[in-house]
């Protein structure tokens, strides 16, 4: 995939990994819808890109949005070539987190991918051609220790990727799932939860610090257009995430029992 000349929507574009994407995209010549609830923040980001980039506030979860980044991008650049699923949120912690924390989480996490996919898939495979890239986590793959929303959230996102691969990869769309570790973004530094969570979201913020360096969004997002550039599935900006997954598949009690031993071992 050659993003020069093509058109994408970054969602969760205000700030992050979904602002660093749209820089990169727009820098190898890509026009880029963004889209982010932050309208001030994902304005001002398109703003400075300049014409190649175009704004949409809103909840990137709700199809009208969704509705609306396509469209937008149709009517300013033309037909969408690819989709970043990135906004995500964390949403809570361990069994005390409500419903309405898990919903939240499904929402932003999960069925953003969904509704998205649903959309722009018909016209993917009719044209035989777009690219689906998710923004999961590493959690998705192993856990998130102090934070079940996000673990069990971000598991369905590589799970959602997975299928659409293997259902439409033959009919021209290419998907990648990106599954990083720790990342410098509002996220991690302001924890997984609120406020009255706060020692609990502390432990989840330790546990992602102390498994691995923490990378800017730029280094993310030059990985991210490295995994595009090759068509890989599986882009991991942590390269060590990978060992993990097979130590894991290779002996699941033993990881169990290794992933216990490492939160009782995190600084209370």
């Amino acid at each position: 995939m050659e993003i020069s000349g093509k058109v994408a929507i970054v969602t969760g574009a205000g700030a992050g990994i979904g602002a660093a994407l749209a820089r990169r995209l727009v820098a190898g010549g890509a026009r880029v819808v963004l889209g982010d609830l932050d309208v001030g923040a994902v304005t001002g980001v398109a703003e400075s890109l300049g014409p190649a980039a175009v704004a949409v506030g809103g909840d990137v979860a709700d199809e009208r949005v969704i509705r609306e980044l396509i469209e937008r991008a149709e009517a300013e650049f033309g037909p969408v070539d690819l989709y970043f699923a990135n906004a995500g949120i964390g949403g809570g912690v361990g069994l005390t987190s409500t419903d309405q924390q898990w919903l939240a989480t499904l929402e932003v996490n999960v069925m953003a991918h969904v509704r998205a996919a649903r959309l722009l898939v018909p016209g993917w495979t009719e044209r035989a051609s777009g690219y689906f890239v998710a923004t999961a986590s590493a959690a998705g793959l192993l856990t998130q220790i102090g934070s079940a929303p996000y673990a069990v959230s971000k598991h369905a996102a590589v799970g959602f990727a997975e299928w659409l691969s293997v259902t439409y990869g033959d009919q021209g769309v290419r998907v990648s799932c990106v599954c990083p570790m720790g990342v410098d973004t509002q996220l991690l530094r302001t924890g997984f939860a609120p406020r009255e969570d706060a020692a609990e979201a502390e432990l989840a913020v330790k546990a992602v610090t102390t498994a691995g360096s923490v990378l800017s969004p730029q280094e993310v997002a030059e990985v991210v257009l490295a995994g595009i550039a090759d068509e890989h599935f599986l882009i991991l900006p942590h390269p060590e995430v990978l060992k993990m997954y097979r130590h894991k598949g290779s002996d699941y009690d033993r990881w169990i029992d290794g992933m216990r031993r490492f939160q009782a071992a995190l600084p209370g």
